[in-house]
C-alpha cells in the first residue's frame, strides 16, 4: 500500500479534502479547555510532535492513563487528515520526522505491533486540522 493509503488500502486521500471522525481521551477539564482554545501540539511521542488521536473510540476511552480521580471525557472530532504517512513498524525512517517530509498526519495501523492495545493511532501535526464536534463524558 502506498503512503496515501488509509484504511482498507483501496481509498486514496487528496490533501485537505478527506475528513475522518476521530477521538481523543482526556479529563473533562482539559476537554472543556480544548473545546474553547483548541488543541496544542505535544512536543514528542511515539510519532514525534503532534496531536495524538484515534479512529477507535475504545482506544480513546483508555486515556488519560492516570486521571488522578478526575472525570474522564472523550472528544469526538472531525479531522482533515491531509497527506497521510503510514508508520507500521518501530524504527521506521520517518517515524518522528514525517511532518518534515510534507505529511500532515502519521498513521499507525491496527495490529502492526507498534501499539500494545493493537488499535490504530494517528498523529496530526497541525492542530488547525482538528475540529471538536462533541464532548462525551466517560
Amino acid at each position: 500500500m502506498g503512503d496515501n493509503g488509509y484504511g482498507n488500502g483501496k481509498q486514496k486521500l487528496y490533501p485537505g479534502r478527506r475528513t475522518f471522525i476521530m477521538y481523543h481521551g482526556t479529563t473533562m477539564n482539559n476537554a472543556l479547555k480544548i473545546q474553547s482554545e483548541g488543541f496544542r501540539r505535544s512536543s514528542d511521542g511515539m510519532l514525534g510532535p503532534g496531536v495524538y488521536l484515534s479512529r477507535s473510540r475504545d482506544k480513546a476511552s483508555r486515556y488519560p492513563l492516570n486521571a488522578g480521580g478526575e472525570q474522564q471525557a472523550i472528544l469526538k472530532l472531525s479531522v482533515r487528515v491531509g497527506k497521510v504517512k503510514r508508520i507500521d513498524y518501530q524504527g521506521h525512517p520517518l517515524q518522528k520526522t514525517w511532518h518534515q517530509h510534507g505529511y500532515d498526519t502519521a498513521w499507525v495501523p491496527a495490529n502492526c505491533g507498534m501499539v500494545s492495545s493493537g488499535l490504530e493511532e494517528d498523529c496530526v501535526y497541525d492542530p488547525s486540522r482538528i475540529r471538536v464536534l462533541e464532548i462525551i463524558p466517560n
